[in-house]
């Protein structure tokens, strides 16, 4: 039976272009490839708990510029329902620009994430959420996140935190989190070892904390299933862009029926799949065709 995921966050338009090798200062080079997509954390989360067969529902910041219908089009082919916190928005949206160079995988991505449209007062926030089965929250819309982990807390909905950089803020919302997913680039304040992040969240209460760091093993904590390290399947990446957004998509699809360490090591599967292939949408084609994987 499909479940219902409540995804938090950032909501951008992407530009990705794929290059055969990084341009220098003042150099004009052609793409190879190139491709447009809605993306942020919550929202390729979102697509990829959609496309493991189950519903999502993305609440972030559109509004009513004429680049949103690019992002409102491609979500609707993966069948995303949206909550617009600024529905009457005239700004455009978050534009980044990703340059990817194939040979080796790496991204490199110039955005102003949420830093210009962060939502303090709003009123269409779900009513309840009984239909809800778990909820992921990246950080980029504090002030909702508080209001929504409060009624996740009475309907006892577990809540995913995507921790892929520190924001100033999140410390209020780390002590309701179920699930701290973060990456090594995650160091929350007096931290710079990945003992000091689990040191720190430990500390906040959190009963299950991750590390991810790229191809290397994925460090956990959890109270159930004690430590441990999951490895990562050694692939020949050929872009890594939302990679750890894909990851925390397909966790919170695994954890609904998985123990931890499970969770984690089928979603790093998906995660890598997803390296093979360019942009932050191929993958899913191949997915479906190779519905075994």
């Amino acid at each position: 039976m499909a479940k219902q995921g409540l995804f938090v966050g950032l909501i951008t338009l992407d530009l990705i272009y794929s290059v055969n090798e990084y341009p220098h200062k003042n150099q004009k080079i052609v793409a190879s490839n190139y491709t447009v997509a809605a993306g942020g954390p919550a929202t390729n989360a979102a697509v990829t708990f959609n496309v493991l067969g189950n519903q999502s529902t993305l609440c972030g910041v559109l509004g009513i510029h004429a680049l949103t219908q690019l992002i409102r089009t491609d979500l609707q082919q993966y069948a995303i329902n949206i909550i617009d916190l600024d529905p009457t928005r005239l700004e455009a949206p978050p534009v980044s620009s990703i340059v990817v160079t194939p040979t080796t995988g790496d991204r490199t991505v110039v955005s102003i994430n949420a830093t210009k449209s962060q939502i303090s007062n709003f009123s269409n926030l779900p009513q309840d959420l009984d239909n809800i089965d778990i909820i992921l929250i990246d950080g980029h819309q504090l002030a909702i996140s508080q209001t929504l982990i409060q009624q996740a807390k009475i309907k006892q909905i577990p809540i995913v935190l995507d921790g892929g950089s520190w924001k100033p803020g999140l410390e209020t919302i780390l002590p309701n989190i179920n699930y701290a997913i973060c990456s090594d680039n995650f160091y929350p304040p007096h931290c710079q070892t990945s003992e000091d992040v689990f040191a720190y969240l430990q500390a906040m209460n959190i009963p299950n904390i991750a590390i991810t760091q790229g191809e290397k093993p994925i460090q956990y904590i959890t109270l159930k299933q004690g430590n441990g390290s999951i490895p990562v399947l050694p692939i020949q990446a050929v872009d890594t862009l939302g990679a750890g957004d894909i990851f925390h998509g397909a966790f919170c699809h695994f954890i609904l029926s998985q123990n931890f360490p499970t969770a984690l090591a089928q979603a790093a599967q998906i995660a890598s799949q997803s390296c093979l292939h360019f942009g932050t949408r191929q993958w899913i084609q191949f997915l479906n065709n190779h519905p075994g994987l």
